[in-house]
């Protein structure tokens, strides 16, 4: 019987969905987190092994003499060493599009909040403000409406795309950047460079994977070239980002707020300069974490084993 191991299933699996799905396919053991010095023994044995951020080094792939396919639950595979696997023949396949709906989400609910400041001037409402105000409405921050806006965004792929497509229907301008500036923009939206986007753009969200060449894309040159009072959201990869720039860029008003649902290190155990840096609005990296993206998540998991059972083509990373 084929045994299959979860090293961490707790983020995607905290108690609401459900395993039978890959029960059905052998064995199935669930640990809801592993420590590094845990992984090779819970490993062994293991014909599959699934993991979302616990650590799979060409050292433990070397060890792990049962092991057939690695299963990512996540889109993000830099937690396998790619080279160790495929040198062992050893499929690794991810779990792409899953969590596309819920991050554009998320990065309209950080420009949301921006524009109009519902909760602020909601707590204001609960302080006894409009009670007392002397007139029939008041406001404590501008109301900004996005149509004429114009939004860059890094990186058009699934989720940047998505993220066009609600930009447009709020009647914002939308500019972008790819790899592939020969092929045509998807409707209403068009090609540009850094060096035309980040000026142009009343809001910038990241959606572009992370590599050494993004690595710390968004830095005080880089901010700097950002209008003034312009938005940044990140919930693409925190390294994308220099925290100690956007920190002073926020703190000294050039920029009008920021949305950041990624760090450098995660979870933080350190004292990020973002903490404490003005209307910057930090979530714990959950613009992927709701329940249909979760249970998307686990089909495509699914979906993948099986293939792989089956002998059929996959579409692994490796």
């Amino acid at each position: 019987m084929m045994r299959i191991v979860v090293l961490d299933g707790h983020t995607l699996n905290p108690g609401d969905l459900s395993w039978s799905g890959l029960e059905r396919f052998g064995e199935l053991v669930v640990h809801e987190r592993t420590s590094a010095g845990e992984v090779k023994e819970r490993a062994e044995g293991a014909d599959v092994l699934l993991t979302n951020k616990t650590s799979l080094t060409a050292e433990t792939i070397g060890s792990l003499k049962d092991l057939k396919y690695i299963g990512v639950l996540a889109t993000g595979c830099n937690v396998v060493d790619l080279e160790a696997a495929r040198a062992r023949g050893i499929p690794v396949c991810n779990a792409a599009g899953y969590s596309t709906p819920a991050v554009a989400q998320m990065v309209f609910a950080y420009i949301l909040h921006f524009m109009n400041r519902v909760a602020d001037h909601s707590g204001g409402v609960r302080n006894g403000k409009w009670q007392a105000s002397e007139d029939f409405c008041y406001w404590d921050y501008p109301q900004v409406e996005l149509a004429s806006r114009t939004i860059g965004i890094v990186g058009l792929g699934d989720i940047g795309g998505r993220v066009a497509r609600i930009a447009r229907a709020f009647g914002m301008s939308v500019l972008a950047t790819t790899r592939r500036p020969e092929r045509p923009a998807p409707e209403g939206v068009q090609w540009a460079g850094y060096e035309d986007l980040f000026p142009a753009s009343d809001i910038v969200s990241l959606h572009c994977p992370l590599t050494e060449e993004t690595k710390g894309l968004i830095d005080f040159e880089r901010l700097a070239q950002m209008k003034k009072g312009a938005i940044l959201i990140n919930t693409g990869r925190g390294p994308l980002v220099n925290e100690g720039d956007l920190a002073e860029a926020l703190n000294r008003g050039h920029l009008g707020g920021a949305g950041i649902d990624v760090l450098n290190e995660e979870p933080p155990r350190y004292e990020s300069p973002l903490f404490t840096a003005r209307n910057c609005l930090i979530t714990p990296h959950i613009a992927w974490a709701t329940r249909d993206s979760r249970q998307r998540l686990m089909k495509i998991t699914e979906s993948n084993l099986e293939a792989f059972i089956k002998g059929e083509t996959l579409k692994a990373v490796n």
